[in-house]
């Protein structure tokens, strides 16, 4: 009887330990999987972005953001003039956020990073949201690479080029909108020499520019002298725009302007924020670009001068006729870091929160900020009074840059009455398509250029800025065209024509 006393105490014992080791096992099991679907959802979805204004959106609206969405951010707001510089820096660091806003001039330059793996591919991913499916196909494919879609798309027209002016200097010396290219240089020199603020002093210039040959006022006024889109077909085979008569024009315009001192002196490495600055500030008269940007160099133009007005022209005549380049109608994506995004799990979260962005709700919120303190609601339409209108340009304009796919998102409310200026700016833009000039090659791939065009663009730019500058002659800026095809140049003109 003792034996088995013994037995049975030995054998409950055993059986608590075995009972308190599998209740230890399982809190264990659930203790290691709840964290990481705790994490997905609680760690802030980390998110690198160009800031277009001068500061940031409120907190009050990054908190609604979070509130409303369901979802934490850690945004990192970088200057516009050196986004590029930055972004470059967090891919050659490896240390780039879960998701990082890519302009379309950059995208281009990471293709190979791309096929390398860097990015999560989320093209088989869109079809299981309800709004992500229904993204532009269009443009979808004109963002892939080898078929691929590793990007969530912002949206824009084919081109928003344009003159912007102020139209109170244009009045003063009786002058009106330029529409030709000579118009256009006699009002620059006007804006130079005769005094167009009225102060007496000789303290304006007449063109305001930045070290960019592309979004500056470079590739817009090249396009009015009839420089093709970055290529020409020619014999059934690609010529590069710099290799073209009116390219050289351009040039010998924008040497003009320096020569005359109608152009700020140090434009060639001049950041777009001093750019703006010369505008607002009344230290120059035109600025020439995405006519889309009037509205806030007004607002922040009157601040300092009351009198101050601005105008646009979209029609500047030039030997062809009416002319304008062309983008693709993304204006940058949002590429998914594979390094800081590391299961499909948290990809899959991190897109619910782009899903949920193009709902009305947030998507309202993002663009037009707060009813009744940002914009007045009537009858389903936005009203954006004038009085509150440094307020969104403080607080709310910034998110803009969040908003994917806004143009044809019909969650979007209409304003009831535009900005006259912005109003304008995208009626403008609307008539640019009567005359647009295309890339030929926007839709060829060249491995060639995706691994070397940033080294190889680099000679043509620095030939074009040192040509305008008096630094080079003619032949050896056609020197310097040369070196581009022995370098490199000719593999890219012979993989795009056999792309064809």
């Amino acid at each position: 009887m003792k034996g088995f006393k013994s037995v049975y105490k030995a054998f409950v014992t055993y059986s608590i330990i075995f009972i308190i080791l599998l209740f230890v096992s399982a809190c264990s099991n659930n203790s290691s999987e709840q964290p990481n679907a705790a994490s997905i959802g609680d760690s802030p979805i980390s998110i690198m972005l160009p800031l277009h204004f001068p500061t940031p959106p409120s907190h009050e609206m990054h908190s609604l953001l979070e509130e409303w969405s369901g979802f934490s951010l850690d945004i990192n707001w970088i200057p516009d003039g050196i986004y590029s510089d930055k972004m470059n820096t967090a891919l050659t660091t490896n240390s780039l956020k879960k998701v990082t806003f890519v302009r379309n001039v950059d995208y281009l330059l990471l293709k190979n990073t791309i096929r390398s793996g860097a990015f999560w591919e989320i093209g088989p991913y869109l079809e299981d949201y309800p709004n992500l499916k229904y993204l532009n196909k269009d443009i979808l494919k004109q963002t892939s690479v080898d078929n691929r879609i590793y990007g969530l798309y912002t949206e824009r027209p084919s081109s928003r080029q344009g003159v912007i002016i102020r139209q109170d200097w244009l009045d003063h010396l009786g002058l009106t909108v330029p529409r030709t290219l000579e118009e256009l240089y006699e009002v620059l020199h006007a804006f130079t020499y005769n005094d167009p603020d009225g102060n007496g002093k000789a303290d304006t210039i007449g063109l305001a520019d930045r070290n960019d040959l592309i979004y500056g006022a470079f590739k817009t006024v090249s396009s009015y002298f009839g420089t093709p889109n970055n290529w020409s077909m020619e014999d059934g085979t690609f010529i590069p725009e710099f290799e073209t008569q009116a390219y050289m024009e351009t040039m010998n315009f924008f040497k003009k302007l320096y020569n005359e001192q109608l152009i700020n002196r140090d434009f060639a490495v001049t950041s777009k924020e001093v750019q703006r600055n010369m505008i607002i500030s009344g230290k120059a008269g035109v600025y020439i670009g995405s006519m889309t940007d009037i509205q806030r160099l007004y607002e922040e133009a009157k601040i300092i001068d009351p009198d101050a007005s601005f105008t646009l022209s979209n029609r500047i005549k030039g030997p062809d006729g009416y002319r304008v380049w062309s983008i693709p109608n993304y204006n940058g994506l949002y590429l998914f870091s594979k390094k800081a995004i590391k299961t499909e799990e948290e990809l899959k979260h991190i897109l619910a929160f782009f899903d949920r962005t193009m709902n009305k709700d947030i998507a309202n919120l993002l663009k037009y900020g707060i009813e009744g303190k940002h914009y007045i609601l009537e009858n389903g339409q936005v009203r954006l009074p004038e009085e509150t209108t440094q307020l969104r340009i403080q607080e709310v304009n910034a998110f803009y840059m969040l908003m994917i796919a806004d143009m044809n998102n019909p969650s979007v409310m209409d304003v009831t009455e535009k900005e006259p200026l912005t109003a304008l700016a995208d009626q403008l833009s609307e008539d640019n398509e009567n005359f647009l000039v295309a890339d030929p090659a926007a839709h060829l791939e060249s491995k060639t250029y995706d691994e070397r065009n940033a080294e190889l663009s680099k000679i043509i730019t620095d030939a074009t800025y040192n040509y305008i500058l008096g630094n080079l002659t003619e032949q050896e800026f056609q020197q310097e065209t040369k070196r581009w095809r022995v370098n490199g140049g000719n593999t890219i003109i012979k993989e795009l024509t056999e792309a064809l």
